[in-house]
């Protein structure tokens, strides 16, 4: 595309591509938007450098002509969205990327596959911790993905509500809270129960997490009571009847003393399983597989469509696919939230129209509460701040721990149901 846009002179028209999706996964009532600050990150360094172009050329994949634009490639237009974070609904805007077509429909594929997948892990996440409600999910996951997929879907857990991470790496680049406890090859390793009990107490000290199942659960509380005391930190359970042993357990660690010590599950969690341990006195639950790959939703079915592009004489028109099946509406949007009076949202607003009065567009002129969705993230090629980093990750943390708060009664079920508020396209002239 780039090349053939080159030859015939289209490549500088100005465009406006939009990502957005069509739906949510099945079940889903809400999605939330995560991977904002990894786009932005990974955009300055975004480069075709000899090695690329040497491959590019010896393959033939490009004529000269392509291989000098992208020598020299910069993005410098604007982009927009959401901020990472916000819940999002089908249709959502959630980010608009304005430039050169040549500038823009390059960074189609490096912004789908961040905020498809991290969008996909920080939804399960919410689903999860909506379901744990006040007990904290720890995020477990680097041996069931991509190594460098680990490191994306641990900050994408955390924007999604998930309190700490096992991934140090993903722990050094963004800042987020790292935990860990022994596995059951630690207690092999050992002679016995107590021996692996005894080392990790006095390397760790009695604050330490336990993990108890190797063998015998009872007998394993025991053990780890006795090599602690009972200011034991916590045991961890990674097997079996988890309500039941839970219940159990806790029995034991408060006729023992050991009232303080708090009780981890692990094993194949997810939203469902955390929520069918609510009244079980679990007091954290670790979750692996399930997180990671969006539990059951791996993708969020984002799509970067170009919905406008100047014309031969400069002018900005709409365009939009006539396909009946995947249907976009064309030209420069903005988006919205209205809140009821009870302040929790009742309707996601996409406004469209002529691209001045899109522009032009003022909050304060609508009924009722309503908060606008947009914010600058880039802005001629330079990169806002305040959306990258350990520093942009707390914004997203903040951002969803408040946008979720905001969606009405019932939209945090796990049940079937449809959008929790629905969208509404309106042409503002």
């Amino acid at each position: 595309m780039l090349q053939a846009a080159l030859s015939d002179g289209t490549a500088e028209r100005h465009c406006v591509f939009e990502v957005f999706t069509r739906r949510l996964p099945p079940g889903r009532r809400y999605g939330v938007l995560a991977g904002t600050g990894r786009v932005l990150e990974a955009l300055p360094t975004f480069r075709f450098r000899t090695r690329e172009l040497d491959w590019l050329r010896a393959h033939s994949v490009v004529d000269e002509r392509t291989l000098d634009y992208l020598a020299d490639y910069r993005f410098t237009g604007s982009i927009t969205g959401f901020a990472e974070g916000e819940v999002f609904f089908p249709q959502s805007p959630v980010m608009v990327v304005e430039g050169t077509f040549a500038e823009a429909v390059l960074l189609e594929t490096l912004v789908l596959s961040i905020l498809n997948y991290d969008s996909a892990v920080a939804s399960a996440a919410s689903r999860m911790t909506s379901a744990a409600v006040d007990r904290p999910c720890l995020e477990m996951g680097a041996r069931r993905a991509n190594e460098q997929a680990a490191v994306a879907a641990a900050r994408a857990a955390v924007v999604g509500g998930f309190a700490g991470t096992s991934n140090l790496e993903a722990g050094l680049r963004y800042g987020l809270d790292t935990i860990g406890t022994a596995a059951h090859a630690f207690t092999l390793l050992h002679d016995d129960e107590e021996s692996a009990f005894a080392s990790q107490v006095a390397t760790h000290g009695v604050g330490t997490t336990l993990l108890v199942d190797t063998y015998d659960v009872h007998r394993g509380v025991e053990r780890a009571v006795r090599a602690a005391g009972t200011g034991l930190g916590a045991v961890r359970l990674d097997s079996g009847d988890l309500g039941a042993l839970a219940v159990d357990v806790r029995r034991q660690l408060d006729s023992l003393g050991a009232t303080d010590t708090k009780i981890v599950v692990t094993s194949d969690l997810d939203e469902y399983a955390i929520a069918s341990l609510a009244a079980a006195p679990v007091d954290t639950y670790g979750v692996g597989t399930r997180v990671v790959t969006g539990s059951g939703a791996p993708t969020c079915g984002m799509v970067y469509k170009l919905v406008a592009r100047a014309d031969s004489t400069g002018m900005l028109k709409p365009v939009a696919k006539a396909s009946t099946a995947k249907t976009s509406r064309g030209g420069l949007k903005a988006a919205a939230r209205r809140f009821g009076d009870d302040g929790r949202a009742v309707e996601e607003i996409v406004l469209t129209g002529r691209d001045l009065a899109v522009r032009d567009w003022d909050p304060e002129s609508e009924d009722g509460d309503v908060r606008p969705l947009h914010v600058p993230l880039v802005v001629d090629g330079a990169v806002d701040s305040r959306w990258v980093g350990s520093y942009g990750v707390q914004n997203a943390v903040d951002r969803h721990h408040e946008a979720r708060a905001e969606l009405p009664r019932g939209a945090r079920r796990l049940s079937e149901g449809e959008p929790a508020i629905p969208t509404v396209v309106r042409d503002v002239g």
